[in-house]
């Protein structure tokens, strides 16, 4: 059963990932920017056509998604050192050779980097709001559509027997013919609201217990006898399950948690990353509220729709609003994460693109010529390295998953 839950969450990441790159396309489109190609997955492709300037691929590794948007290099200035010391081109200029290799005769003019500053922000923008936007419907549908789970006093279960101090013991409500279904109604005559209600009632109570429940409409009254202990009064019945709709307030207040959760589980990556390091060398067991790769999140989904689980946390609507609420978290954790002020994230390229905003607010003020674009293909080295960082943070997490991988059982 626990496939359901890996392959929900499987094609909504994948889905997620592909509408984050349709933020990035469609404004660039809008703007004119010639983009060549949209894919969902890597590697081979299975299936294309084209529409317009773009061709649209679906590829055999369904592991994400990409956008091609040209022209993303400006070409060097005038005076800009291209070669390195053994005469060869630097990593910055190489970049700009491959970014004006890709731009087709005749669309010169739809480059990338010649977009105003605005744009540029727009652009790469829209990615990270796009999984804003979805991380917010899906928490809606799952606190909204689904609703909030409560106890309710239609009971889910009415056990034949109960422990007693190491033994077992017949259970009162079951002895008395109260059983699964059942809605009770009042205790001692007293109507009953909520569970709450129900267990307030029953703990004050002294002497027999005289119970009023419904059954297909038929009303019941029986009297039972509880089981006593030094700290509890118990007839021995089990609540139900019921869910009831979020208000706005409290989705609105769900959405700043996690986005304020996920905001610090990103400042403090570094000293997670150790954590989970540590984990794995000294074989202690990880941190269940710590960070974890896409194989660790298809096992936290494996398990919230395995059968125990299921069974024993208000059935598959309990299950679904957890793997909406896992989908939500994923998008947060892309809008959060795209936005880190460093190449080739998003927000590197915001942050050049502000740069270059300012640079020609500042020129205009003081009379001079506009400044060309930014030179961001000078960022290579830094955006090497984030690659590097990435992919050995994404090496170390997939590794734990694996070793020691963090489960709802």
């Amino acid at each position: 059963m626990g496939i359901i839950g890996v392959v929900i969450v499987i094609v909504g990441l994948l889905i997620s990932v592909a509408l984050h790159e349709c933020g990035h396309m469609l404004p660039a489109k809008k703007f004119g920017v010639y983009v060549p190609e949209f894919a969902v997955g890597f590697g081979p492709r299975l299936l294309a056509w084209k529409k317009g300037d773009t061709t649209y691929s679906l590829r055999a590794i369904l592991l994400g998604g990409y956008v091609r948007i040209v022209g993303m290099f400006a070409p060097a200035r005038e005076g800009i050192k291209t070669t390195n010391s053994r005469g060869k081109p630097t990593l910055a200029q190489e970049a700009r050779e491959a970014s004006m290799e890709e731009i087709p005769q005749g669309y010169e003019s739809r480059a990338f980097y010649l977009l105003h500053p605005a744009k540029k922000i727009v652009v790469m923008l829209g990615g990270p709001m796009v999984n804003l936007f979805l991380s917010i419907v899906l928490m809606t549908v799952a606190l909204v559509g689904i609703g909030i789970p409560r106890a309710s006093l239609t009971l889910g279960d009415v056990p034949q027997e109960l422990s007693s101090q190491g033994t077992s013991v017949q259970a009162p409500a079951y002895a008395a013919g109260i059983r699964r279904g059942d809605t009770i109604t009042a205790i001692n005559g007293t109507g009953v609201q909520s569970w709450d209600e129900m267990r307030q009632a029953i703990a004050s109570s002294q002497g027999e217990i005289g119970v009023d429940y419904l059954r297909q409409g038929q009303s019941y009254h029986v009297q039972i006898d509880p089981l006593r202990t030094a700290d509890s009064v118990s007839i021995g019945v089990i609540a139900g399950i019921e869910y009831h709709a979020a208000s706005p307030a409290t989705v609105a207040s769900s959405v700043w948690q996690t986005f304020t959760g996920t905001v610090q589980v990103v400042v403090r990556l570094p000293l997670a990353l150790w954590d989970v390091g540590q984990s794995l060398v000294k074989g202690t067991p990880r941190d269940s509220a710590g960070v974890m790769s896409v194989v660790g999140i298809g096992r936290i989904a494996a398990d919230a729709t395995s059968s125990d689980v299921t069974a024993s946390s208000g059935g598959w609507m309990r299950s679904l609003a957890l793997l909406l609420s896992i989908l939500a978290s994923l998008n947060m954790a892309l809008f959060v994460f795209n936005l880190l002020p460093f190449p080739p994230l998003d927000g590197g390229h915001i942050v050049s693109a502000l740069y270059e905003w300012i640079r020609r607010g500042i020129a205009r003020a003081r009379g001079r010529q506009v400044p060309p674009p930014a030179d961001t293909a000078r960022l290579m080295p830094l955006t090497y390295t984030m690659g590097a960082l990435l992919i050995a943070m994404t090496v170390l997490l997939v590794a734990a998953d694996i070793i020691a991988p963090i489960s709802l059982q």
